[in-house]
């Protein structure tokens, strides 16, 4: 599986992005997604998934509000909206696929997408 995100990009404080992933390869099976992220000499977190019918949606208490979780099927893809930046949440965000109906916060991902750069400037 191959995941491709974009969507990243410099803004100021209190604008919006949308963030879109799509995968491509073996996606003929159930699958869930999601997003990390990882600041600079930070830890990688999560930020937020979905399940493959898009039911059920999960995420980190410090975007709830603010990061919306979508996908559609039909075009393998999953999108974050992301509203209300703050400087915090300039990071690297990384896609993420599951081979999965649900999402399970406790296995690893079975794939990992490149990454697209959010800067948020204050």
């Amino acid at each position: 599986v191959q995941l491709q995100a974009s969507g990243g990009g410099l803004v100021q404080t209190g604008a919006s992005l949308r963030l879109s992933c799509s995968a491509s390869g073996r996606t003929s099976r159930a699958y869930s997604m999601g997003w990390f992220r990882q600041a600079g000499g930070k830890e990688r977190e999560f930020v937020a998934a979905i399940s493959w019918r898009g039911d059920s949606t999960y995420y980190a208490d410090s975007v709830k509000g603010r990061f919306t979780i979508s996908r559609d099927n039909a075009k393998n893809t999953v999108y974050l909206q992301v509203n209300s930046l703050k400087p915090d949440d300039t990071a690297v965000y990384y896609c993420v696929f599951q081979y999965a109906s649900t999402w399970y916060q406790t296995r690893t991902p079975d794939y990992w997408g490149q990454g697209t750069q959010v800067t948020v400037s204050s």
